[in-house]
């Protein structure tokens, strides 16, 4: 859990220190207390990207559309809730990220491990240790989005940042920095996400229909056909293991 935690946190930051890097300019770095409102209000500012950042980065978008989708197919409404849905895209993400977050923390635990134990915590010796461990560890999260990424939101994202300019100042952009490759992974996972859904809404689509043909030709006009087909897409889901085969389709999407 320990691991898990660092490594997370290793990954939120990476993003965060790579446009500070390219903010900086040369300085000598010193031991000197960092000013503490200054500090708090980058903790903060962290904070409160983390959660965008790890749900942009990861497996989260991909699995939480699916599951919401298949819900929608099925036609329960709030059934499974909004909260089971999420707890389960979240378990899910975590067990496939987890690989990604031992990689994370084996490239930068070395860093910090060599970090002067007597040290100012808050200080910008202390910060520049944490940003070395930070550069180590993002290659991984790098190559994980380079693996799930499609060429063609890539090429999309990498052409539109040459128009706008992107990283010009600092010796112009590449196609695998972050700014790049999150917006492309997500759109990728969406366009992953809404293939899965389509393939999944096609039983139950004919579910509904031969329903609500047997309805009309038996001149039940004042019975909804929504209802009366709910527990053959009940039933169906439940023969097929629906569940189990989902979540194995899922995670097994990431596994190379």
């Amino acid at each position: 859990m320990k691991k898990l935690l660092v490594a997370l946190c290793a990954l939120t930051m990476s993003f965060l220190f790579e446009a500070v890097a390219y903010a900086q300019t040369s300085t000598t770095i010193d031991d000197q207390p960092i000013s503490k409102p200054i500090l708090i209000l980058f903790i903060l500012f962290i904070m409160s990207l983390a959660p965008f950042i790890l749900m942009m980065t990861t497996s989260f978008v991909k699995i939480a559309v699916v599951l919401s989708l298949v819900r929608s197919a099925m036609g329960t409404q709030q059934i499974p809730p909004n909260q089971i849905i999420t707890g389960l895209a979240l378990i899910l993400t975590v067990y496939v990220m987890i690989p990604v977050a031992q990689q994370v923390y084996d490239a930068s635990s070395d860093v910090i491990k060599t970090a002067d134990a007597n040290q100012e915590l808050l200080s910008t010796a202390s910060v520049d240790v944490l940003k070395r461990a930070v550069e180590k560890g993002k290659e991984p999260v790098r190559q994980f989005l380079l693996k799930h990424v499609n060429d063609k939101e890539r090429k999309l994202f990498y052409g539109l940042g040459i128009k706008l300019k992107i990283n010009a100042s600092i010796g112009g952009l590449e196609d695998s920095d972050f700014i790049v490759l999150i917006p492309a992974f997500v759109i990728s996972e969406l366009s992953a996400a809404f293939q899965i859904g389509f393939v999944i809404f096609l039983p139950f689509l004919i579910i509904d229909m031969v329903v609500s043909n047997i309805l009309l030709s038996m001149g039940m006009f004042q019975v909804s056909p929504i209802t009366v087909a709910m527990p053959f897409k009940l039933l169906l889901f439940v023969l097929v293991d629906g569940w189990y085969l989902i979540t194995e389709g899922l995670v097994r999407g990431y596994i190379t």
